[in-house]
């Protein structure tokens, strides 16, 4: 039986030198209480025979031995694993340039830029911008702005007119300063001229029509740059300020006048000036009132029942044109007016269907836009209808002669009827004088037969048959007759036999 080979042995200084180096700065872990060693003596060593350890586990030739811990050694912890670092930032980078910097607005004493964001910002972000100038033939940059601004827009402010600035825009982030955006020419610090331009309301381009007391407030605007200077004249002289008030703005002119009076009006002119360019607008202001009486009024005729009357125009028109007269007449017994001509435009007229016996007076009133005159002007004279016989002669007329013959306007119709069922024929008739009426049964007269009734109202002329049998079937005739002539009208009767259903007849 083959002898057990014997434990390999290691010694604690050479397990010692075997332990892995440790790795830097490791985060200490609590560590096992240690083990108190036992006497080597006393811990006997087992056998462990050959087949029961692994290959892997016995090493190579001239390989190192791995460093087995003694019985009894403390076992220290495994070092624990760093943890990963942080990849390090990107350091930050500046913005590209602003865009399409460019010139909205420049007067004399501040310019007013605009720009687009710059296209690359990067992950830094963008804190905002610096507006920066310098006069022309100088290379003096200077801030005009003590903080950044977030704004695409900025307004140079107390500014010199007449300089020549050169003007950029740099976005500034934590990566710094990017390249400038510059206006490629330099803008001179002086009010752009815009040439004056009043824009007259459309209704203040034809005549402007007022009545005497009523307000009148006109606001026509304007434009132009540097501000224009505005100036008014009335009919070509400066206007006056007592009566006419005037307020200028930068947009617009008002002109106000509280109570308007026919001095008022006249061709009033606006001028708005800037440097040595003008424009001129025209207002025609027409201030209206009711017109005077006719200067004249006169009886010049009396014939008949009729009156001739001139009158004359008035003073005073009321400052615009007569449309026309009112004529009224009063009779002197009552002395009420009543008005026989409206909206008359002739200055002489005829007043006609008087009252015979009666005298007239008569008054004229001037119509105008506004309205008819207060006051009327009276004739000076009457104007007396006198009464003259008349012999009335009533007009002969000759006589009519209505003599007509009998002529039937409505014939008979030929009817059919049933036996045992009255049935009536009608026709009608006119003729003058009123012709006689007579009834025939196939050429024979019926005369009073009961069986028949016979009736004429007005012309029209009817025939009843009672309870008609079968005898009472043929042609009936109308004749109508007067001292002028006759006339005839005839009909066919049918009397048919009741219909029997077969139940009756059985």
């Amino acid at each position: 039986m083959p002898a057990k080979p014997a434990p390999i042995k290691k010694s604690a200084k050479a397990a010692k030198k075997e332990e892995p180096a440790p790795a830097p700065e490791p985060v200490p872990e609590p560590a096992p209480a240690p083990v108190e060693p036992a006497p080597a003596e006393a811990a006997p060593v087992e056998a462990v025979p050959a087949e029961a350890v692994p290959a892997e586990a016995v090493p190579a030739e001239g390989a190192p031995a791995e460093a087995v811990p003694a019985e009894g050694a403390p076992v220290e912890a495994p070092p624990a694993e760093a943890p990963p670092a942080e990849p390090a930032a990107p350091p930050a980078e500046p913005t590209s340039e602003p865009l399409e910097l460019s010139v909205e607005d420049v007067n004399d004493t501040s310019v007013t830029i605009s720009w687009r964001p710059p296209a690359t910002i990067g992950n830094s972000g963008l804190d905002g911008y610096t507006v920066e100038i310098c006069k022309e033939g100088t290379s003096d940059w200077k801030a005009v702005n003590e903080e950044l601004t977030v704004l695409c827009r900025y307004v140079i402010k107390n500014q010199v007119t007449g300089d020549r600035l050169n003007i950029r825009v740099v976005a500034v982030n934590p990566g710094g300063r990017s390249p400038p955006a510059a206006l490629p020419e330099t803008v001179l610090v002086r009010e752009v001229v815009d040439r004056p331009k009043i824009r007259l309301p459309r209704y203040l381009r034809q005549r402007y029509v007022k009545n005497v007391g009523e307000k009148i407030n006109l606001v026509i605007p304007f434009s132009g740059k540097p501000q224009p200077s505005v100036s008014w004249t009335k009919d070509g002289q400066p206007i006056d300020t007592k009566k006419v008030n005037v307020r200028n703005s930068d947009k617009d002119s008002i002109f106000f006048i509280r109570a308007a009076e026919r001095a008022d009006s006249g061709v009033y002119e606006m001028c708005v000036k800037v440097e040595s360019f003008e424009d001129k607008a025209q207002i025609t202001l027409q201030i209206v009132e009711l017109p005077g009486p006719p200067a004249s009024i006169k009886i010049v005729d009396t014939w008949g029942f009729n009156v001739a009357l001139e009158w004359t125009e008035p003073k005073d028109t009321g400052n615009t044109a007569i449309t026309g007269y009112t004529i009224q007449k009063a009779d002197k017994k009552t002395g009420d007016w009543f008005t026989v001509l409206e909206h008359y435009h002739r200055m002489n007229a005829t007043i006609s269907d008087l009252i015979m016996g009666n005298t007239y007076i008569f008054r004229a009133f001037t119509e105008n836009k506004c309205g008819i005159s207060e006051e009327a002007t009276v004739t000076k004279t009457s104007a007396t209808i006198q009464k003259t016989g008349i012999d009335y002669k009533p007009p002969e007329y000759k006589e009519h002669d209505f003599s007509e013959p009998p002529k039937f306007t409505t014939s008979l119709a030929d009817r059919s009827t049933t036996v045992g069922y009255n049935t009536k024929l009608l026709c009608s008739v006119r003729g003058f004088p009123k012709p006689r009426i007579e009834w025939m049964k196939n050429q024979m007269i019926i005369g009073d037969d009961p069986k028949f009734r016979q009736m004429n109202n007005q012309g029209i002329c009817s025939l009843e048959i009672r309870k008609p049998g079968n005898y009472d079937g043929g042609v009936y005739t109308c004749r109508a007759k007067n001292q002028h002539g006759e006339a005839l009208v005839s009909c066919k009767l049918e009397v048919k036999q009741p219909v029997i259903a077969d139940a009756d007849k059985k």
